[in-house]
C-alpha cells in the first residue's frame, strides 16, 4: 500500500508565509501549521496579544471548518508564546475556545515568532 499524505490548502486561514503546507492529512489525522494572528482577509499581523490570540482561534477554526471538523476534534495543541507571562491569557481563551475534556497541551517560551507575532498554536485533530 503507497504512503498517502493529502495536502490542505485554504482561504479561511492565512496563506502559508514559508515554504511548508496550511496542513497535512494522513489516515484521519489532522497536523495543522502553527497559527499567527494574520488576518487572512487583510494579510495583517493583529496588534496587541489579546487581538493576536483572538485571531489565532480564529484561523484555527479556519482549518478545522475547511476540513469538516470542529473544535472536538482537536487533540493535541501546541502553543508558543514570546513572554510566558501571558500564560494566563492563553488559559482564559481555553475555557472560551474549548470544553471538557480539553485537549492535550505544551505551552513554551520562545524568543522570536513569524512576522514579530506574539502567539503562535498549531493543533492536531483528527475524525
Amino acid at each position: 500500500m503507497a504512503f498517502t499524505k493529502n495536502i490542505i490548502s485554504t482561504d479561511k486561514a492565512p496563506a502559508a508565509v514559508g515554504t511548508y503546507s496550511q496542513g497535512v492529512e494522513h489516515n484521519g489525522v489532522f497536523y495543522f501549521s502553527g497559527q499567527i494572528g494574520i488576518d487572512p482577509a487583510t494579510s495583517k499581523l493583529q496588534e496587541g496579544f489579546q487581538d493576536q490570540l483572538d485571531q489565532v482561534m480564529k484561523n484555527i477554526d479556519g482549518l478545522l471548518q475547511s476540513q469538516g471538523l470542529e473544535r472536538t476534534n482537536i487533540i493535541k495543541t501546541s502553543i508558543f508564546l514570546t513572554d510566558l507571562g501571558k500564560f494566563n491569557l492563553v488559559n482564559k481563551a481555553y475555557v472560551s475556545y474549548f470544553e471538557e475534556p480539553y485537549p492535550a497541551r505544551s505551552c513554551v517560551e520562545v524568543p522570536n515568532l513569524p512576522k514579530g507575532s506574539l502567539v503562535e498554536i498549531e493543533v492536531l485533530a483528527a475524525k
